[in-house]
């Protein structure tokens, strides 16, 4: 049995640990060069330095790319397109080392007629940055830079299959956008806004804009990364009390600010102001609905400098009407520009046109941020904001698809266990498998776990590159064992385990003996499977939904569970029942092809002999 624990780095280049494997160059694409050091006899735990992110055979354009890899390194400077407005210090670091070509408002057809003749690429959210770009490239393109966070406008898969690095400028707005936070929340319980537009129209309105002291009040912050913890930091300045919601905060972090961490429920239910720092994903969608808005205290204020999808907006135009909600400072929208908007004309609105990053400040720190990136990658380095993979030698993703698949889910539903409130912070993965730890190479299918316990929610994107430096960002640790199995050596790994230490579950059944969330699964003609809950045995395939219930072993159960589902139209695509004794408890495992709706689970859970379920999305 091999342990071993994912090693952080200072350096900006990331430096994938081999995990005491020899290196074989089937591991690596043929551009990825190792260092003159080592050799079969170099000691265990060296580290393999990736010095370029493209693959040349792959490539579609194989002669061009060669080529112009060459270039790289050539005595010619590369050329660099800027195609939306930059700051000075950023273009003057990109000059000094590039030919810089800074062409604004380009047409599509005119950008493509471009670049073709350009190495690095760089952006702002203006221009669309889409498949027939990379093709008008022929194979020359190597980096495309966001200069901010959101890359909606580039296509990702395109940029991977045609050997192109993706980086982005994720960390130079945060102050800019926590302070834009705290001046909504003053000009919002200050009537700043309304009070200003009032005097210009000639009116001297004393008594109607009185406000609201923000001493002593609470503030809850759903979302505690990087903006909303500057966010508390500026709030505990003003005397309030803040507290926090967020799946992945570590609790010794928020306590050394003076912030507490509760639940979703506790801290909206609880708080006379709330500010919104979480990313928009489908979890996160519309998460502000009536429901919502229902279990918050009347009068509460609200603020949002995150996404605009993330709030219901119909839902606050009632919540506001009603007094629920008394005010509502917003600086992002479902839509932007908003069109029509009864929210933005709202007497109780504050309302600001996606300002929170747009400080002088700010748009130099992105300007530079973004240029360092794209300067490091074009010099061979793999930036620690890189977006998508390098590609993987195709006979290793070949072997590792379905376990990459696997380790993904797995890592989903272990996520989905968490308990509300619980700050996940140590993730055990286990491997089971008859060979060598020395020819295992578990680097893609560790990514893919972080994938799937981050991505759900969270806006980050998990690849092979940023996995682990993404992990440890958010205060996660992520540690590794091998463990012989007496398996045919010709699977890479006979099962894999993943365990969440130091957490609550919402499905105690999950528990394992050492109080450890513990999901494990293996792929079963070609096919990834669940194979184990906490300490039940299950088999079933890992596709659609997952309900899971703890029950009594007892005759009719999955005939009575699968009526409820069957009479309110859910499809029932497999069942698997685990027991630890015959006619003690038993856990049923139920794929669904649709999301049973609230009512219909509650009729689960109203079953006699159900004592706990959860359901799960994969």
């Amino acid at each position: 049995m091999i342990a071993s624990t994912v090693p952080s780095s200072s350096k900006s280049s990331i430096n994938l640990p081999t995990y005491a494997t020899p290196f074989k160059s089937s591991f690596l694409p043929s551009s990825f060069s190792v260092p003159p050091r080592f050799s079969p006899s170099t000691p265990r735990f060296q580290y393999l330095t990736i010095t370029n992110v493209l693959k040349t055979e792959d490539s579609p354009n194989l002669s061009s790319t060669a080529s112009n890899l060459d270039s790289i390194f050539s005595n010619s400077k590369p050329t660099i397109l800027v195609s939306e407005k930059l700051g000075d210090a950023g273009l003057d670091l990109l000059k000094s080392f590039a030919n810089v070509d800074c062409s604004y408002n380009l047409s599509p057809d005119d950008l493509c007629s471009k670049i073709s003749m350009c190495d690095a690429l760089i952006v702002r959210s203006g221009t669309k940055v889409n498949r027939q770009v990379f093709e008008a490239a022929k194979g020359r393109l190597k980096v495309v830079g966001r200069a901010g966070v959101g890359i909606d406008n580039v296509d990702l898969q395109a940029a991977t299959e045609f050997g192109c690095l993706v980086v982005n400028a994720p960390t130079a707005n945060t102050i800019a956008a926590a302070e834009h936070a705290i001046a909504l929340l003053s000009a919002m319980a200050r009537n700043v806004a309304q009070a200003d537009a009032s005097m210009k129209a000639g009116k001297w309105q004393r008594n109607k804009y009185v406000g609201v002291s923000m001493v002593g009040k609470t503030l809850a912050i759903m979302g505690f990364g990087k903006v909303g913890s500057e966010v508390a930091r500026r709030a505990k300045g003003l005397g309030m009390h803040v507290v926090a919601h967020d799946p992945y905060a570590p609790a010794d972090r928020a306590r050394a600010i003076g912030v507490e961490l509760i639940s979703f429920d506790q801290a909206i239910s609880t708080a006379d102001f709330i500010s919104l720092h979480m990313p928009l994903t489908p979890t996160t969608s519309k998460v502000f609905n009536d429901e919502t808005f229902s279990k918050m205290k009347k009068g509460v204020r609200i603020i949002n400098v995150a996404r605009g999808g993330v709030i219901d907006e119909d839902a606050l135009l009632k919540a506001l009407d009603s007094g629920v909600v008394a005010q509502a400072a917003l600086d992002v929208f479902t839509e932007e520009p908003p069109k029509d908007s009864k929210l933005v004309h709202h007497e109780n609105v504050t309302a600001t046109p996606h300002l929170g990053a747009s400080t002088k400040e700010a748009q130099e720190g992105v300007a530079v941020e973004i240029a360092e990136a794209v300067v490091g990658a074009l010099q061979g380095e793999l930036s620690a904001t890189a977006v998508n993979a390098p590609m993987v030698a195709p006979e290793v993703l070949s072997e590792l698809a379905p376990y990459v698949a696997l380790t993904e889910k797995l890592g989903r539903l272990a996520v989905q266990l968490v308990a509300g409130g619980s700050g996940i912070k140590s993730v055990k993965v286990v491997y089971r498998s008859a060979r060598d730890p020395d020819d295992l190479d578990t680097r893609l299918v560790r990514a893919m776990i972080v994938k799937g316990i981050i991505e759900p929610i969270s806006d980050s994107i998990i690849n092979l590159v940023n996995a682990d430096f993404i992990a440890k960002q958010k205060g996660l640790q992520i540690s590794e064992e091998r463990v012989f199995a007496n398996s045919s050596p010709g699977c890479p790994f006979d099962s894999i385990q993943v365990q969440i230490s130091n957490v609550k579950s919402k499905f105690a059944s999950a528990l394992s003996d050492n109080d450890e969330i513990s999901v494990e699964g293996r792929v079963k003609y070609g096919t990834p499977h669940l194979t184990r809950v906490g300490s039940f045995g299950v088999d079933v395939s890992l596709e659609g939904n997952l309900i899971l219930c703890r029950q009594v072993d007892q005759p009719g159960m999955i005939g009575m569970v699968g009526g409820i589902l069957g009479m309110n139209n859910v499809n029932v695509s497999f069942m698997s029942v685990g027991r630890t004794v015959r006619g003690k408890k038993a856990i049923m495992a139920i794929g669904v092809d649709e999301e049973p709706d609230k009512s219909t689970l509650k009729k689960i859970g109203d079953v006699a002999a159900v004592e706990e379920f959860v359901f799960l999305g994969l």
